[in-house]
C-alpha cells in the first residue's frame, strides 16, 4: 500500500508538470513567470495575457489534476477498492506539487488553486458548490482573488471533515484519518503559497481583480 501511495503522488506530479500558463505564455513569446506577479497560475495569466489565457490556464490546470485522479482510480480501484479515495487524494496532491514546484522550471510554478479545484471535482464533488459560491462572493464583493482562493481551500477542508463524519466517503478508522490529513495538506500548502497575499490582505495593500498594478 505504501508503494501505491508513492506511485499515486508520482503520477500526480507528472501530470502537474504540464504548466498550462507557462506553455501558453511561451506560445506568445512571453515567460509568464517574469511578468506581473511572477506566478505561472490562472490569475497572473489573466492579468498579463488576458481573459482567454486565464480561461485556458484554469481549464488546463483543472483537468490535468482530474486526469491524474482518474488514472489512479483506474489503476488501483479494483486492487484497493476501500482505499482508492485516499489514493486519489495523493494523486491530486502530487499534481499540486508538480504545478507549484515543477522540476524543469527551477521549482517555480503556480499556487495550486486550479489544481486543487480539479481534485475537489474529482474526489469530493459535493464540496464544490459551496467552494464555488464562496469564491464568487469573495471576488464579487472584495475583488480579492486571493481571498476567494483561501476561502475555497478552507471551505473544502471543513466540508471534508463534515462529510467524513457523515460516512459519505465510505471510509472509517485510520483510512478516514489519513483522508483528513491529506486534505489538510492541500489547505496548508495553499495557505503557505498565499502567505504574501495574506500579509497584504491584512495590510489592505493586496492587488484587486481588474487592477493593472503588479503584485
Amino acid at each position: 500500500m505504501i508503494i501505491a501511495r508513492i506511485l499515486s503522488i508520482v503520477i500526480g506530479y507528472v501530470f502537474g508538470l504540464f504548466q498550462t500558463g507557462y506553455i501558453y505564455g511561451r506560445s506568445k513569446g512571453i515567460d509568464i513567470r517574469k511578468e506581473g506577479s511572477g506566478n505561472a497560475g490562472t490569475t497572473n495569466s489573466l492579468r498579463v495575457l488576458g481573459y482567454k489565457a486565464g480561461l485556458i490556464t484554469f481549464l488546463g490546470d483543472l483537468f490535468k489534476t482530474i486526469f491524474a485522479v482518474l488514472l489512479v482510480r483506474l489503476l488501483f480501484g479494483r486492487q484497493y477498492p476501500q482505499l482508492v479515495r485516499v489514493l486519489e487524494l495523493y494523486a491530486g496532491f502530487g499534481s499540486v506539487l508538480g504545478h507549484n514546484f515543477p522540476c524543469y522550471l527551477g521549482f517555480k510554478g503556480g499556487k495550486g488553486i486550479a489544481c486543487t479545484s480539479g481534485m475537489i471535482l474529482a474526489v469530493c464533488p459535493m464540496a464544490a458548490p459551496l467552494c464555488l459560491l464562496l469564491f464568487i462572493l469573495a471576488v464579487a464583493l472584495t475583488r480579492y482573488v486571493s481571498l476567494g482562493s483561501i476561502l475555497v481551500v478552507c471551505a473544502y477542508l471543513v466540508q471534508t471533515v463534515v462529510f467524513g463524519q457523515l460516512q459519505m466517503f465510505g471510509l472509517s478508522g485510520s483510512a478516514l484519518t489519513e483522508f483528513y490529513i491529506v486534505s489538510g495538506c492541500f489547505t496548508a500548502l495553499a495557505l503557505w503559497q498565499h502567505r504574501a497575499n495574506i500579509g497584504r490582505l491584512l495590510k489592505g495593500t493586496e492587488n484587486k481583480f481588474g487592477m493593472s498594478k503588479k503584485e
